[in-house]
């Protein structure tokens, strides 16, 4: 199988303009308004078009894998998106943080891995990064998979000034997969997480076992 990815997409960047972009509000979050317009499939421009997006640094989320115990550390907290839930508005969740201006994304794993569970991680490997919903925000997520000794993942963690309120779990990988199939872990970057372990975690074992 080739490594080179066909060529599908009939667009690029230079085929849209950006005419202009407008700070709407800004407070925990930055709502900004963008005007522009676009190529059309059919031939032609589009009329101009004004979407308002919030707009986020990169971010990254990690999920913290002992190979030798079969085990995830996941953690578990409020999160108010999620309150009209059919399970529960705590989510559990891969450990994540946001990548501030001049911070390398590698650093930030590991200072949220410290700050959000109290792990310290060994071997990083960078699995992929998306666009979290690039319909109404900026954000491009960055997703690890960390080695990490399960055995010293406990207790109660997060920042009080930030009010994070924690919980560390260690789960067993297969009974990560029975709550990813019943819906019960159901945040983005913790189901695509899992959704890579599982296609490449032979692969990855092999490359930490060098």
């Amino acid at each position: 199988m080739s490594d080179r990815a066909p060529k599908i997409q009939q667009f690029v960047q230079n085929d849209m303009q950006l005419l202009s972009k407008k700070t709407l509000y800004k407070g925990f979050f930055h709502l900004a308004a963008y005007t522009f317009k676009h190529k059309l499939f059919a031939g032609g421009w589009s009329k101009e078009v004004v979407r308002e997006m919030y707009q986020r640094s990169d971010a990254v989320a990690v999920l913290p894998f002992d190979v030798q115990r079969n085990e995830l550390v996941l953690i578990e907290q409020l999160r108010i998106g999620a309150i009209e839930s059919e399970h529960s508005p705590w989510l559990l969740e891969c450990i994540a943080g946001m990548i501030d201006e001049g911070e390398q994304a590698d650093d930030v794993v590991r200072r949220e891995a410290m700050e959000e569970a109290g792990l310290t991680f060994g071997r990083l490997h960078k699995a992929l990064s998306y666009y979290s919903s690039p319909g109404g925000t900026t954000e491009r997520l960055h997703i690890y998979i960390a080695e990490v000794d399960a055995s010293t993942a406990k207790g109660i963690h997060g920042l009080v000034d930030e009010h994070e309120d924690i919980l560390v779990h260690r789960i067993n990988l297969d009974d990560a997969y029975t709550l990813l199939e019943q819906g019960k872990i159901d945040n983005a970057s913790t189901v695509i997480a899992l959704q890579w372990l599982a296609l490449n975690k032979a692969k990855l074992i092999d490359q930490w076992s060098v």
